[in-house]
Order: structure tokens, then C-alpha cells, then sequence
């Protein structure tokens, strides 16, 4: 968790409820200005699918057969 998200926390602790929960869709508002379709990839994200493909272009993948699906 960023340094911003903890500070967000721990100000909107502050609030009262009702207060709080105005952030919220505010917050919600403003994630869905910046990404409408839920499409863009956090930092977080991004980086796990750049380890994933890494892995996959050095140990391959795994055959369809050799996933135990039950």
C-alpha cells in the first residue's frame, strides 16, 4: 500500500460514517473517470503479468493434459 493510500485511510477514519461513505463514491468516481472499462493495469498488475510472461518464454507452458482439473 502507497504512502497516499494509507494517508486516505487513516483521514477518512476521521470522518463520520455518513462522511465516509461520500468519499467512497467519490473515490469510485474517480476510478472509473480514469478507467471506464476496468481495462488499464496497476503497477501491481502490470508487473505480475511481465513475471508471467517471463516465466512462460523460459520454462514453457503446461499441457492441457498435465492440469489435474477435479
Amino acid at each position: 500500500m502507497s504512502g497516499a493510500v494509507r494517508e486516505a485511510v487513516s483521514l477518512m477514519e476521521i470522518l463520520p460514517e455518513n462522511d465516509q461513505n461520500f468519499a467512497l463514491e467519490f473515490i469510485k468516481k474517480l476510478v472509473v473517470a480514469w478507467d471506464p472499462d476496468y481495462t488499464k493495469l496497476t503497477t501491481a498488475e502490470r508487473q505480475e503479468l511481465e513475471e508471467t510472461e517471463k516465466e512462460m518464454i523460459e520454462q514453457g507452458t503446461v499441457s492441457h493434459d498435465a492440469v489435474n482439473w477435479e
